[in-house]
């Protein structure tokens, strides 16, 4: 096992009969994840021994898990060992969890998140409770933002900041807001009042991601020039790169999405991985739970793993 902690040999805080935690390997990945996730969700710990935080999530992790009583499996992965699949799925910093189902990743987050946000997380994948008053209010607000609603999504996260003023998804919120309304240095204010200590949260990365996204857009001028620079040439990677950056800032996502798919479908090593590194970040931005971005991991892996 790869942590000497109650849980980790299947005799954990839920009593004993609790499933062991295997390691896992490039070789046996498709058997032990991939097809195992076509009968119930499989949870893949990316980690590695110098890691501390992945020290104190494996635990909790394990717990939450072993509290499912077998709706969900969880394997590790140490990234020191076994480099490839999480260099496939472009991860950048451990830990990172991947819940996989049927076959594809369909969820996940990074960093050590408290015990409460695990359990809303494999909640999700089990049909468990979908959480109390305030998380449904931050899903109004996700929605109005999603919706084009800047005025409406921004009161709504302010509103959840007054009275929780570090909650980390309702400041997410507020600056993916800023970033669409283009007040760039108001959403790097922001960010900048986040504590250090939780400025690894998934949350707060998917905010940065979007403020570097849009900072990245700024630079690359009329988006009718690069769509036009790619009908001229559908071989120029560069010109098709820099378009979809340009559409992901006018909120047409999914064809961003799709010219980036492109690009790593034909080429994938494309300097040096460029596209699929970028899809990265747009999930990220995006979210773990935006449907276009479980959609197209989906995408994504199926031609990764072709």
């Amino acid at each position: 096992m790869l942590f000497n902690q109650p849980g980790a040999n299947g005799a954990g805080p839920n009593g004993a009969g609790a499933e062991p935690v295997i390691d896992v390997t490039t070789e046996n990945f498709m058997k032990e994840v991939l097809e195992e996730s076509r009968t119930r969700p499989v949870l893949v710990d990316f980690w590695a021994p110098w890691c501390g935080p992945c020290k104190t999530l494996g635990p909790v992790l394990e717990k939450v898990v072993a509290a499912t009583k077998g709706k969900v499996r969880m394997v590790k992965m140490n990234i020191d060992e076994q480099p490839a699949i999480a260099g496939q799925l472009g991860i950048k910093s451990i830990p990172t969890v991947y819940a996989f189902v049927n076959g594809q990743p369909v969820d996940g987050f990074m960093g050590a998140l408290p015990e409460g946000q695990i359990k809303s997380f494999v909640d999700r994948l089990t049909g468990g409770d979908a959480g109390d008053n305030l998380a449904e209010v931050l899903e109004s607000g996700e929605a109005a933002l999603a919706e084009g609603d800047l005025a409406g999504a921004a009161e709504v996260f302010a509103a959840v900041l007054e009275v929780e003023p570090d909650n980390l998804a309702a400041l997410s919120g507020l600056v993916r807001t800023q970033v669409q309304a283009g007040a760039l240095e108001e959403a790097r204010g922001i960010l900048a009042s986040v504590p250090a200590d939780r400025q690894n949260d998934s949350a707060i990365g998917a905010a940065r991601a979007a403020l570097e996204l849009a900072e990245q857009a700024a630079s690359l001028g009329d988006v009718n020039a690069l769509a036009a620079g790619v009908d001229q040439n559908p071989q120029d990677h560069q010109a098709r790169y820099d378009l979809a950056i340009a559409l992901n800032a006018h909120g047409k996502r999914e064809e961003a999405l799709n010219h980036l798919l492109h690009i790593v479908q034909h080429d994938r090593d494309w300097n040096e991985d460029a596209a699929r590194k970028q899809i990265i970040q747009f999930f990220e931005a995006w979210g773990s739970a935006d449907p276009l971005t479980q959609s197209g991991r989906r995408k994504l892996s199926a031609i990764l793993f072709a």
